[in-house]
């Protein structure tokens, strides 16, 4: 009997007697302390007051929104963009407990129900619901992974992200000035093969539901390829890419798309793992595209959040990520200047998120 181990990005077998010796020991346990010796900057505390455009908050009850502007203060977070917004009643009752708790902390997104697309009305009522929406306080639209996976029309078909059923929703949004942050998809290598050249295989082994495969709807390529014609057929809407659009391991790539696209904004949630371990390229990609990139985290664990500051403003080197299944590499930072961290943190959101308070943020 044999057991397979992960060790240096590498499976290699071992006999059963072998790994219940104390000299083997599963990859997640293996974590040894470096022995180098560089200057280190743990920052629990952004630079400048920044805006985190990427969150989820499904509780937003008003001691829920106290309890969380405590921990924003802690991070310097001004402003924290809920893309759970829901539509109709439950998002004006989030926004109702927002106004009376802390009004200027919290910004709300709204989101599409699918459910009955393609029945008669069913597109004028969407946009109606949106326009309802952003009228009691929403300031832009969330579109979750669902829509290319696993929407379907009233007949039973998939719905493809760039669906001409769709369009009106996007007009709408360029008409009433919001933005569309829309997460397309899933990285690459989640329908790779499972195999020993899989960069996630830790992750999809430890979190079997993340791998795709034959059994989807859509191959990755295809969503993908949906996704910049809905961006290139609605020009003058605001699109933000969610998880700098599954490129940020091809960052030459993602320029080359928004020098296609200028309607397109990204953020980096839940990949700042991929630009720390490529700090030269990611600063160069940071410096021309200064003006497209906005902060997003994602998944709400503050602890977290260290490590964005850590990649975005120090030059600290060989340090690790907060999550070893999904990053077994080390970090380094980037090192970017202020005026770059301006952008990132605050200004470029503050372009074009509507309604944004601007008096936590710094004048120049």
């Amino acid at each position: 009997m044999r057991k397979l181990y992960l060790i240096a990005g590498s499976l290699i077998t071992l006999h059963t007697a072998c790994a219940q010796t104390s000299a083997h020991m599963d990859f997640e346990r293996y974590t040894p302390t470096s022995t180098l010796v560089v200057p280190a900057h743990v920052l629990t505390h952004a630079r400048f007051p920044f805006i985190d455009v990427h969150n989820h908050q499904n509780n937003m009850s008003p001691s829920a929104l106290k309890d969380l502007v405590k921990d924003m203060d802690k991070l310097n977070m001004a402003v924290m963009v809920n893309l759970s917004g829901d539509n109709g009643n439950r998002l004006q009752n989030k926004i109702d407990n927002i106004r009376s708790t802390s009004a200027k902390r919290f910004i709300v997104f709204a989101n599409i129900s699918f459910g009955g697309i393609g029945e008669p009305g069913w597109t004028e009522k969407a946009v109606k619901q949106l326009e309802d929406d952003v009228k009691y306080g929403a300031n832009g639209l969330k579109i979750f992974k669902n829509l290319g996976l696993s929407v379907k029309d009233n007949t039973g078909k998939r719905v493809p992200v760039d669906d001409p059923r769709l369009d009106a929703i996007w007009e709408k949004c360029g008409e009433l000035k919001i933005p569309v942050l829309i997460h397309t998809a899933d990285p690459k290598p989640f329908w790779d093969p499972e195999d020993e050249h899989n960069e996630r295989w830790l992750e999809i082994a430890s979190h079997p539901g993340r791998k795709r495969g034959d059994d989807d709807p859509a191959p990755w390529e295809m969503l993908i390829e949906e996704q910049h014609r809905m961006f290139k057929k609605h020009p003058k809407t605001t699109f933000i890419a969610a998880h700098f659009g599954w490129y940020p391991n091809n960052l030459g790539k993602l320029g080359q798309l928004l020098d296609e696209m200028p309607n397109v904004m990204v953020e980096f949630g839940a990949v700042i793992a991929e630009l720390g371990r490529q700090p030269r390229m990611a600063r160069q990609f940071f410096e021309k595209y200064q003006d497209r990139i906005l902060f997003g985290k994602d998944s709400w664990v503050p602890e977290e959040y260290t490590t964005y500051f850590r990649v975005l403003e120090t030059e600290d080197e060989y340090f690790p990520y907060h999550k070893k299944y999904h990053a077994f590499w080390a970090m380094y930072g980037m090192g970017l200047p202020d005026t770059i961290l301006k952008k990132v943190y605050y200004k470029n959101a503050l372009r074009i998120i509507p309604n944004i308070d601007r008096s936590a943020f710094p004048a120049d």
